[in-house]
């Protein structure tokens, strides 16, 4: 389990929070009793006869969901994430634990905070970002990625443009990001160790989803949640337009 800390409240542990069985309900966002979500999640997995092989093609669905910014005052329920087709780190993170525990399989955001200079090219002078690792649990132990963000091809486009510029991070991704989970360990975009890598500044702990951790201490105690939706939107244009020249 990641142990980054760097000040602030403490993030939520101990054996109950950890207890898979926690992992598995409905909230606002996991809206897990809408049908529609039901049946692609059913369709996704039906061939797959393990717990990995269920998270690990909901995983692929997910990931090779292009990665796009939209303007929005919410966090958008899986639903809707599920009907657009697309989405960003907040979104397909909601999408990725619905699908998994529609079927059964525990799963939660692990939210932390990463210097804003992983966002460069797309955000510049940002201090920081919250961060979604979605965590699974299979063979009786938590394993967490946060590859599933970016698609294939915004991730090809972005380590191009990192190695063509001799940045070693930007665009939310590292140029020497490992690229796919394989569901059998820790896999992340940081090629570090999270005791290693000066991107990533504090664990903020397990989540059911992002309105969960916007009503933390650990979030209010930087943000106001209106104020948070608003700077992100004032942002949105040229995310957009960086993003378009990225791919080309």
């Amino acid at each position: 389990m990641m142990q980054v800390s760097g000040g602030g409240a403490k993030p939520r542990a101990g054996p109950e929070m950890d207890a898979p069985g926690r992992w598995l309900v409905s909230t606002a966002l996991l809206d897990l009793e809408d049908p529609r979500l039901a049946i692609r999640a059913t369709s996704l997995t039906q061939l797959a006869a393990t717990d990995r092989a269920k998270a690990l093609a909901i995983y692929g669905f997910v990931k090779r969901m292009p990665y796009r910014r939209q303007f929005k005052m919410n966090h958008r329920r899986a639903r809707e994430v599920l009907d657009s087709g697309w989405g960003d780190g907040p979104d397909k993170a909601t999408l990725m634990v619905a699908l998994l525990r529609s079927v059964g399989v525990p799963a939660r955001l692990r939210m932390v905070r990463m210097d804003g200079r992983i966002m460069r090219g797309l955000v510049d002078r940002l201090d920081a970002i919250s961060w979604p690792f979605v965590e699974v649990w299979l063979d009786d132990r938590w394993i967490r990625t946060d590859t599933y963000i970016f698609d294939a091809g915004y991730m090809a486009a972005a380590r191009e443009a990192l190695r063509k510029s001799g940045q070693r991070y930007g665009f939310g991704v590292y140029v020497d990001s490992q690229p796919l989970w394989s569901g059998l360990e820790d896999t992340s975009l940081s090629p570090l160790p999270p005791g290693e890598d000066p991107m990533l500044l504090e664990d903020m702990g397990p989540f059911h989803d992002h309105r969960e951790y916007m009503a933390s201490s650990g979030f209010r105690a930087r943000h106001s949640r209106r104020f948070r939706f608003l700077r992100w939107n004032l942002l949105v244009p040229a995310m957009r337009l960086a993003i378009q020249r990225l791919r080309g």
